[in-house]
């Protein structure tokens, strides 16, 4: 089995920034596809970011395309998603997926583990 801790999220101006971070145990490989998906309330669960094992292929939702970075550290096991210049509408809980993936992607339904989520609130 595969655990997947978020931590980082909370509350913040619109136009200010968060680094969200997500810790792997368990029987994760390091070739594992890392990604954030989020899901705002009363909306479906939307991808944010992908990374690779070794980070040569990274993908972003147009959303957060140019505000956000992903990155992943493979001897520590977790994967950041900084978040710049937020806006009320990035509002959602943010979620931590991982699968044996050949490449990152945003389909949902393609990563079998995931984590509980954490809250970011981007208040006007």
């Amino acid at each position: 089995q595969v655990q997947l801790v978020e931590s980082g999220g909370g509350l913040v101006q619109a136009g200010g920034s968060l680094r969200l971070s997500c810790a792997a145990s368990g029987r994760i490989v390091v070739s594992y596809i890392m990604a954030w998906f989020r899901q705002a309330p009363g909306k479906e669960r939307e991808f944010v970011a992908a990374i690779s094992w070794n980070a040569d292929n990274i993908r972003y939702a147009d959303s957060v395309k140019g505000r956000s970075s992903i990155s992943r550290d493979n001897a520590k096991r977790t994967v950041d998603l900084q978040m710049n210049s937020l806006k009320p509408e990035d509002t959602a809980v943010y979620y931590c997926a991982t699968g044996t993936l050949g490449y990152p992607t945003g389909t949902a339904a393609m990563y079998p583990y995931w984590g509980q989520g954490t809250q970011v609130t981007v208040s006007a």
